[in-house]
């Protein structure tokens, strides 16, 4: 995963010497990795199968380790592909011509441009003016902040990073950083508040645009922005609190570390200091609001949301109409884009190989039919299977691109209809939180160098369960209702 570009609080840079004999460990890790699963996959299965399967694990244990930028791994899978032979040049540079990558790079753009003005800092001094008088109303106060942002901001790196500086700005004007467990509160609060932002609105999360598309691309089945939103806003709507709760009960703080009146004054200097809502302000909310509603009434119009989305973008840089510049808004991270465009080429090219067919044959055993048959059971195997095939591969966009095409494969060889199944992995694929690798939320708030790795793992398995059990609480409840389960 790309790291933060965060300076590291206390920590010393690493030696060159130490850096190369990283990289090169890596590197050797991943052509072992990679040659000992083609030699161990069986003969009887095409070579394009075995050789797709053997770039992918090796693509992951590269992005993984990142012994290289994530975009230069992205190319050099793109190019083992074809050099190999494995797939069609249409097939391996596919995912590039995917909509869903035009729609990160216009939220990339949308983010940029949101970030020219002072939304973001507004409606954070105005909500901390009104909660941050105490711990609880700081920490409901960040977590809130992060999924209003999910709205219009669509990368959960680019939400954190946002927001993290105002964290930080509290943790020092309340002259508490060596205070442990109000630290911790706030930072895993960021975290997890991150993690769980891209839940229920389809634009915020690039696993939640991969899922999609993969759906569409295997299955040739659409979710639309309304349906994700109906699909996974209860599980949303319930972590929101369920966080709340877990990392107040688990950082009980002193009476004296629990009020503090100065900072919600500061806050309010902070917000009065901004003024009133400034011409370039109203003219990106006008626009973020309309581009917002078009992504949830697109079965009406028909449009993709990155259509709409590049509607916004236009908006937001037209002269007189907008508010920005063109040149600031296409300083995006093409990393990203490179990254996304190879997941999905990799997940075409893997049903283009045979590979998914083969993995569904590796990983089926007999005694999974019949739990794949009763949907409840298959919920609650998918979910549980996606948290520990996250804790392996430590990202969550190759997650979903490998995690998918095993869980299809494992469907056709039982006769399952795969689409919930395929909803429920890409969704608990977003919510990493026990590794800091897991998520970028996680890493970024990680290399403050003010919360160690060793921080998320109690709370990190807490919150893993309490994920578990209220994806299964939903679809017991009201993925029946409304006849999803």
């Amino acid at each position: 995963m790309k790291k933060s570009t965060m300076p590291l609080i206390g920590q010393k840079e690493m030696p060159t010497a130490r850096i190369e004999g990283k990289r090169l460990f890596s590197f050797c890790v991943t052509l072992l990795a990679a040659w000992g699963i083609f030699s161990l996959l069986p003969d009887s299965f095409p070579w394009t199968a075995r050789m797709m399967t053997s770039i992918v694990v090796g693509g992951v244990i590269l992005w993984a380790l990142e012994p290289v930028p994530l975009g230069l791994t992205s190319i050099l899978i793109i190019v083992t592909m074809l050099l190999f032979d494995v797939v069609p040049m249409d097939v391996a540079f596919s995912g590039f011509s995917s909509p869903a990558v035009f729609l990160i790079i216009a939220g990339m753009m949308l983010a940029q441009a949101v970030n020219q003005t002072n939304l973001v800092k507004r409606g954070a001094y105005y909500i901390l003016s009104k909660w941050g008088g105490t711990s609880k109303g700081i920490l409901a106060g960040l977590l809130l902040i992060n999924q209003i942002q999910a709205f219009f901001i669509p990368a959960t790196a680019v939400r954190t990073t946002l927001t993290l500086p105002i964290a930080l700005m509290l943790l020092e004007l309340l002259k508490m950083q060596e205070n442990h467990n109000l630290r911790k509160l706030i930072l895993l609060g960021m975290a997890f508040g991150g993690n769980i932002s891209g839940t229920a609105i389809m634009t915020a999360a690039i696993g939640n645009i991969l899922t999609v598309e993969l759906v569409n691309r295997y299955l040739g089945m659409k979710i639309s922005y309304f349906e994700w939103l109906l699909y996974a806003f209860p599980i949303w709507i319930l972590l929101i609190p369920a966080t709340w709760f877990l990392l107040v009960k688990m950082y009980p703080l002193e009476p004296s570390a629990q009020s503090f009146p100065q900072l919600k004054r500061e806050m309010e200097n902070k917000l009065q200091a901004l003024g009133k809502l400034q011409k370039t302000e109203k003219k990106c909310l006008f626009i973020i609001v309309a581009t917002v509603l078009l992504w949830m009434t697109e079965p009406l119009h028909g449009l993709h949301p990155s259509v709409t989305a590049f509607v916004g973008v236009a908006l937001m840089a037209f002269p007189v109409i907008g508010f920005t510049t063109w040149e600031h808004v296409v300083k995006i991270n093409f990393n990203t884009v490179l990254l996304l465009g190879t997941t999905l080429s990799m997940g075409y090219a893997l049903n283009e190989s045979g590979a998914t067919d083969l993995l569904g044959e590796i990983f089926s055993a007999s005694w999974i039919g019949p739990i794949l048959q009763n949907p409840l059971y298959a919920v609650i195997f998918v979910v549980v299977v996606a948290q520990i095939f996250h804790l392996a591969i430590s990202n969550v966009s190759t997650s979903v691109v490998t995690l998918l095409p095993i869980v299809i494969g494992l469907s056709r060889k039982f006769g399952v209809d795969p689409f919930l199944l395929c909803f429920v992995a890409g969704l608990t694929s977003l919510h990493g939180y026990i590794l800091v690798v897991e998520t970028m939320p996680n890493l970024i708030v990680h290399s403050t160098g003010l919360i160690e790795q060793k921080d998320f793992i109690r709370p990190g398995i807490y919150m893993t369960l309490l994920t578990m059990f209220v994806t299964v609480f939903v679809a017991l409840t009201w993925w029946r209702w409304i006849g999803l389960l």
